[in-house]
């Protein structure tokens, strides 16, 4: 069993406490290793500490420049260190290594991307009615930074976080998921070795009613951005109205994988399996419900049964397993539910429903890949997401059913457009109220390119320039250069000289 510490203050420490908790591999369904169990006393610990950072102006004044050579610094330490990181994060989640080598490899380009930002963010002078005075604005970080992870992808998360925070000038409190925190602690190893002050960065790792709580009411928190649950979310969104700092939510989904009659159906059935299957299903941004048109619909659910049905189930370590475990056994548990859920109210399950065999593919918690046909789009497993590898296929009957059907659930944060027309596949696209669209493509992610949701998906875009933003405010500056300062009882809402519009004007 591995023991770890938690970063505070730039101090390896133990929880005040003396706790810890295991954290399992889901493959072989065993502890693995240790992770301190922070409380309350912690988290203001580690807020004490950001607050100080910020406070030093060490890194919230220190020249963009700097920073961006820093977070390059840091960028390159996780490639040399990628495939090291990329073990921790599959053995605490489950997740293929084939990706998450190839994650810890790409993550890197988020701090570069930053780093290079951070001196280009720029604010302006605003043309003024006064012919004597002049003013500018300018973006300055907000503090300290409370962040959230989902276990289903730390590192991906972590980095998309830390990245434009540190980069705006920030420092950052960082709380990741109690399923899967040790690549989160490996990584935050090698910050300081990146030259980032001590306390910039600060990681409380345990459980969300004994450490988040306090972290998001916390009076020195200047914004929450969080990426998990919409329940979670709502608890965070009311202990935050005591201090009233600004979040981004990246949260649910259930997303729609439209395949119109004219699409390529061999592209689109590979399209449709990567938007359920890849990862097991546990992706924010999962194409959950695939609406086929229904001209092409039994053809299209046989090749894709035929096609899913084949996917390697087993040891996630393996380069040719293409299905690994679910992340966590109370996870697990739920999708199974859900699963004879599907049965109880009607659905055809044509594929999966179980447990595989642990001879088979391991003693650890897996789900077979599951498909549903004859799915109504009222039914729960339509309306609620899963966050597992389980798919409803619904039929539609033209472009207009296709696009109300997509629309008509609380969530808003992805969807996926199968067309050979690009004049259709464009005014689908539009027509989704989603924070993201892929046409003729699924799952895929890029810093460039700005992700978030919309309706019960969340606020607020992680990625691209405006991300950066997040976690910046503008601040306005009025400079006078007039040689006499006016009648002092009057706010001046004209030039000097000119005759107020009403007399007594304040």
């Amino acid at each position: 069993m591995k023991s770890y510490q938690t970063l505070i203050g730039g101090a390896w420490v133990d929880a005040l406490s003396g706790e810890t908790f295991d954290t399992f591999n889901p493959y072989t369904a065993q502890p693995w290793a240790r992770i301190p169990r922070c409380g309350a006393e912690d988290v203001k610990r580690a807020v004490a500490a950001a607050k100080a950072a910020f406070e030093s102006g060490e890194w919230a004044n220190a020249l963009p420049t700097t920073r961006g050579a820093m977070l390059r610094r840091l960028g390159d330490l996780i490639a040399a260190n990628a495939e090291q990181i990329a073990k921790i994060e599959t053995r605490d989640n489950g997740k293929l290594f084939v990706e998450t080598c190839l994650t810890l490899k790409y993550v890197p380009q988020w701090f570069y991307y930053y780093a290079g930002l951070a001196d280009k963010i720029e604010g302006a002078v605003p043309p003024v009615d006064r012919e004597d005075m002049l003013a500018f604005t300018k973006y300055e970080p907000l503090g300290v930074i409370a962040a959230f992870t989902a276990w289903n992808a730390p590192m991906m998360l972590t980095c998309w976080k830390m990245a434009p925070i540190l980069a705006a000038g920030n420092t950052l409190v960082l709380k990741p998921s109690e399923h899967a925190s040790a690549s989160a602690l490996e990584l935050v190893r090698l910050v300081g070795e990146a030259g980032i002050p001590a306390g910039v960065v600060n990681v409380v790792t345990g459980f969300g009613n004994e450490v988040g709580e306090t972290l998001v009411s916390h009076p020195d928190v200047a914004k929450v951005s969080f990426t998990g649950g919409e329940l979670a979310a709502t608890k965070i969104a009311a202990s935050m109205s005591r201090t009233l700092a600004p979040t981004l939510f990246e949260l649910g989904g259930k997303s729609a994988n439209i395949v119109f009659a004219d699409a390529d159906m061999a592209n689109a059935v590979k399209g449709v399996t990567a938007g359920i299957f890849a990862a097991c299903g546990q992706s924010c941004a999962a194409g959950s419900r695939a609406l086929v048109a229904r001209p092409i619909y039994d053809e299209f659910v046989d090749r894709l049964v035929d096609y899913a049905s084949k996917a390697r189930l087993g040891n996630p370590m393996d380069s040719t397993t293409q299905l690994g475990p679910i992340g966590n056994l109370p996870q697990r548990l739920r999708i199974l539910d859900y699963i004879q859920i599907g049965r109880d109210e009607g659905a055809d399950l044509v594929l999966g429903g179980r447990a595989p065999d642990p001879e088979q593919v391991g003693p650890g918690w897996f789900v077979e890949p599951t498909i549903f046909r004859g799915v109504n789009n009222r039914m729960r497993i339509a309306q609620e997401e899963i966050f597992g590898p389980v798919l409803s296929v619904i039929p539609f009957d033209d472009d207009e059913e296709a696009i109300a059907i997509g629309n008509d659930i609380p969530f808003g944060l992805a969807g996926g457009v199968w067309s050979t027309n690009i004049r259709r596949a464009l005014n689908a696209a539009h027509k989704l109220r989603t924070g993201t669209v892929w046409i003729n493509t699924y799952r895929t992610v890029s810093y460039l390119v700005p992700f978030g949701g919309m309706k019960r998906s969340g606020h607020g875009r992680e990625n691209g320039p405006g991300a950066i933003e997040e976690f910046m405010q503008l601040k306005s500056y009025w400079l006078s250069y007039a040689e006499s300062e006016p009648e002092p009882f009057i706010m001046r809402l004209q030039r000097q000289g000119d005759r107020p519009v009403t007399a007594g004007t304040r």
